[in-house]
C-alpha cells in the first residue's frame, strides 16, 4: 500500500514550488482528496495526527456533501521531503489503512 500513497505523491515535485520554510519563504499549504470506506471512522480517526503531525500543522478536515465517501485534508507543511517519506512510510502506509482509505484516489495538491 505505501507504494500506491507514494505514486500518488509524486505527482507534485516539491523543486518546482517556491513555498519551502526559511527566510523569506512561506509554509505551503497541502490539499488531499481521496475516497474512503466509512467516512465517520475517518473523520474520528486518530491515525493522521499521529502521522501526520511531525511533519504538518493545522490539520483540517472536509468531506464532499454531494459525493458519498470522499474527503479531503488540508495541512501545512514545513518540509515537503519529510512530506514525502511519511508518505511512503510503513506507517503511513499503515494508517491509510486502519483509516479505510483508497490509495488509489489520494490526489495532492499544493498550494501555488
Amino acid at each position: 500500500m505505501a507504494l500506491a500513497s507514494a505514486r500518488a505523491y509524486r505527482e507534485i515535485d516539491p523543486r518546482t514550488a517556491d513555498h519551502f520554510t526559511g527566510e523569506g519563504h512561506q509554509m505551503p499549504n497541502l490539499i488531499a482528496t481521496h475516497e474512503v470506506d466509512d467516512v465517520a471512522h475517518w473523520l474520528s480517526s486518530p491515525k493522521r495526527e499521529e502521522v501526520f503531525a511531525s511533519v504538518a500543522s493545522n490539520i483540517r478536515t472536509f468531506v464532499d456533501p454531494s459525493r458519498a465517501n470522499h474527503v479531503g485534508l488540508s495541512m501545512d507543511v514545513a518540509d515537503m521531503a519529510a512530506f514525502q517519506a511519511v508518505m511512503e512510510s510503513e506507517a503511513g502506509a499503515a494508517a491509510m489503512e486502519y483509516d479505510g482509505v483508497h490509495p488509489d484516489t489520494v490526489v495532492v495538491y499544493v498550494e501555488s
